[in-house]
């Protein structure tokens, strides 16, 4: 039922999703650009439609009643951002605990324009030992989906290179709002 509702969603919001769930039981999942509200909505349905099982951080706020039921049971663990370093140690120690783990996240943090990306995700992928796929919200051509695989080097300034050039004429909701593809 849940696959046929995010394929219903991505169908009337005009969305052509694009890949699948990956062959390796742990990867981190990274999305880009994240300029709006609407990015979650569209990202659930896309991780609905093809069955992906994974899980994400959003801020704490966003888990009232009725929302946050949903947000949980859609894989959600809300992140009090107030306490900050505590969740890289929190998704490492998730993908050491299971031996099949798939963990989302938005590198920008937010939805508005900042100086960069937060380094958590590389964090994340380096500490657990997990592949990093970019998927993205291309609202530009009404596309949204996992892109490639990339096994990061540890030299952060060519990681970065190849994931800038991915991300390469992908349009948020707000173009504007998008940040810079470098950390901060």
């Amino acid at each position: 039922m849940l696959r046929w509702l995010g394929k219903f969603i991505l169908k009337i919001g005009g969305w052509t999703p694009v890949g699948g769930i990956p062959e390796e039981p742990k990867a981190m999942f990274i999305a880009a650009p994240h300029t709006s509200y609407w990015d979650a909505l569209w990202a659930l349905a896309y991780i609905a439609a093809i069955g992906l099982k994974a899980r994400f951080f959003a801020k704490h706020t966003a888990f009232f009643f009725p929302i946050g039921n949903i947000l949980r049971a859609m894989g959600g663990i809300d992140l009090d951002r107030g306490k900050p370093g505590t969740a890289v140690n929190q998704a490492i120690e998730l993908f050491k605990e299971n031996e099949s783990f798939y963990f989302g996240l938005a590198p920008e943090g937010t939805r508005k324009k900042t100086a960069g990306w937060k380094s958590g995700f590389y964090r994340i992928a380096v500490g657990a030992d997990v592949p990093v796929y970019l998927g993205f919200l291309d609202f530009g051509n009404r596309r949204i989906g996992i892109g490639p695989k990339i096994h990061l080097t540890g030299d952060m300034d060519a990681d970065m290179a190849v994931i800038r050039a991915f991300y390469e004429g992908i349009d948020g909701r707000w173009p504007e709002k998008a940040s810079p593809i470098e950390f901060i």
